[in-house]
C-alpha cells in the first residue's frame, strides 16, 4: 500500500481504458470518460496508455503517499498542492513519503486523471481495472480512509508538458444524425441543432442528461430495446436528449436521434452542469 485517502471528494474512480467487447453479453466498456485525458496522464509518469489511474470529479480529494512517487494530472483544471505548495497541472511531479497531495475545487472542466508512475493496482473483472458506476463491475468509489496500492518503477523519463484544451461555458460536439432521427419531426430535427442544451445536474458517467425545449417524436411507437454504443443521443419521453456516457447500458429503448462522432466523446466529460451543449452536424 502507498497511498492513503484522507478526503475522496464527491467522487473518485480507478479507471482504465475499460473493457470493450463484452457488449454481447450485457457488459459495457467503462473506463476513463476523458481517454485524451487517460492517456496524457499516464505518458507523464511513464505508463502504458491505458494503465489505471484515479479519475476524479470536480476535485476535493487529498491522499497521503506512504513511499516516493511520480505523480500528474490532467483533465479538468484548479489548484494541485503537495505538502502545501502549489504543483503544475499537466507536468510530473515527485510526492515524497508523508506528504499529501490534494485537489482543490476545479475551476475549468469536470473530470481530472491522476496518474502514478507504476499505476494503480487493483483486481482486474473481465481484463480491465475500471469501474463501471451502473453495473457495480470493479473497485468501488474511493472512501475516507482506503489504502491504493501502486506498482513498483523507476522515475519516469521527463515529457514535454500538457497544455489543458478545456474551455469553459459552451461546448460543441459533432454528431451523425440517425439512425431513429425520422422519428421526429422536421421541426425536432431542426430545433436539435439550433438550440443550446443546458447540462442537467443529473447528469453522470451513465449519461449527460440535458434540458431545453421538448423534441417531438412523429412517430409515437413504443421502441424495441436496440443496441446503444457510447455517444448515443436517446431522446426520453419526456422529449429531453441523453447522451450516453461510458457505463451506459448496451441497449435501450428510447429512439436515438444521432450519435457524436468519436473525436468529440472526450468533450463530454468535461461538461459542468449549467454549461450548454450544443450539436452541430457532422
Amino acid at each position: 500500500m502507498s497511498l492513503t485517502v484522507l478526503s475522496p471528494g464527491p467522487q473518485t474512480l480507478v479507471q482504465d481504458s475499460g473493457r470493450p467487447g463484452h457488449a454481447s453479453s450485457g457488459v459495457g466498456t467503462a473506463g476513463a470518460f476523458d481517454r485524451a485525458a487517460l492517456r496524457q496522464a499516464n505518458a507523464l509518469v511513464g505508463n502504458a496508455p491505458g494503465a489505471a489511474v484515479l479519475e476524479v470529479l470536480a476535485g476535493g480529494l487529498r491522499l497521503r503517499a506512504t513511499r516516493e512517487h511520480t505523480v500528474a494530472v490532467t483533465g479538468a483544471v484548479g489548484p494541485i498542492h503537495v505538502a502545501g505548495r502549489p504543483v503544475e497541472h499537466g507536468r510530473a511531479f515527485v510526492v515524497e513519503p508523508g506528504q499529501d497531495i490534494s485537489l482543490s475545487s476545479f475551476t475549468v472542466g469536470l473530470r481530472a486523471y491522476l496518474a502514478v508512475s507504476g499505476g494503480i493496482i487493483a483486481d482486474h473483472t473481465l481484463g480491465s481495472r475500471a469501474t463501471d458506476t451502473l453495473s457495480g463491475l470493479g473497485p468501488a468509489a474511493l472512501s475516507d480512509g482506503d489504502r491504493i496500492p501502486v506498482g513498483i518503477t523507476g522515475r519516469p523519463i521527463e515529457q514535454p508538458d500538457v497544455q489543458a484544451l478545456i474551455s469553459s461555458g459552451t461546448t460543441t460536439v459533432d454528431v451523425l444524425l440517425g439512425p431513429r432521427d425520422a422519428w421526429f419531426t422536421s421541426d425536432a430535427v431542426a430545433r436539435f441543432f439550433a438550440s443550446g442544451w443546458t447540462v442537467s445536474s443529473t447528469s453522470s458517467r451513465v449519461g449527460v442528461r440535458l434540458e431545453g425545449a421538448e423534441l417531438e417524436r412523429a412517430v409515437r411507437d413504443e421502441l424495441p430495446s436496440e443496441p446503444c454504443v457510447f455517444g448515443s443521443v436517446q431522446v426520453t419521453s419526456s422529449g429531453m436528449p441523453v447522451v450516453l456516457g461510458p457505463d451506459h447500458p448496451v441497449t435501450g429503448g428510447y429512439p436515438v436521434i444521432g450519435v457524436v462522432v468519436e473525436a468529440h466523446l472526450d468533450r463530454l466529460a468535461q461538461v459542468r452542469p449549467g454549461e450548454m451543449l450544443r450539436f452541430r452536424r457532422a
